[in-house]
């Protein structure tokens, strides 16, 4: 694995000496083709130690997380072109955005670092998660000597539908299956026609 460059090796390391590294995972994530939202939830969870059994509110318990290949993630519908982020600079009328589809031009990490942050309790807890979690564009990063564990993600269990949802998918079930039958009803009809005029 290739190593990342001096700026980026002392920017992923900045901060580490203030976490107690002692007993803490490192749980790494794959974004290659995950939802930006779910991979955030997980990654959210495992940040405030909710998937242990001794989680504590008022404690800081998560684990390391690295995130890789942040440029790959997806999103859902148009939300490339529709989702925009809004920042002020604070001079009067300087009211600033810019689109998901250009951050991640700009700077994909920051994406993933904004969805993850917004779903953590804002608390004074906040910026030693926001430490534990590295985020990097690629494959790439300078993590090689630690403990790395990956991080599967669970399946995506599928809501039941509705008995109005359930009824409307027969209806329309049903409603292909009839069109298929007409349709080769009149294949047959039609080659019974020719055989007629045929023998005629």
């Amino acid at each position: 694995m290739k190593m990342v460059n001096s700026f980026d090796m002392k920017r992923a390391a900045a901060g580490l000496r203030r976490i107690n590294l002692d007993g803490l995972r490192w749980q790494v994530f794959d974004a290659k083709g995950q939802i930006l939202g779910r991979l955030a939830s997980q990654i959210a969870t495992v940040v405030q130690g909710k998937d242990k059994p001794t989680y504590t509110p008022n404690r800081d318990d998560g684990d390391m997380c690295v995130v890789l290949n942040a440029k790959d993630i997806c999103v859902s519908g148009r939300k490339l072109t529709d989702k925009v982020y809004y920042w002020h600079t604070g001079y009067i009328g300087h009211l600033k955005k810019r689109t998901l589809q250009d951050q991640m031009a700009k700077d994909p990490t920051d994406v993933i670092r904004k969805a993850v942050l917004r779903m953590l309790p804002r608390n004074k807890l906040r910026d030693d998660r926001d430490r534990k979690l590295r985020i990097f564009p690629g494959s790439e990063h300078p993590f090689v000597d630690r403990p790395l564990e990956p991080y599967v993600m669970p399946p995506r269990t599928v809501r039941e539908l509705r008995p109005r949802a359930r009824r409307a998918m027969i209806r329309e079930q049903k409603k292909a299956e009839l069109q298929q039958q007409n349709s080769g009803d009149g294949m047959k009809k039609g080659k019974k026609r020719e055989a007629s005029e045929e023998s005629a």
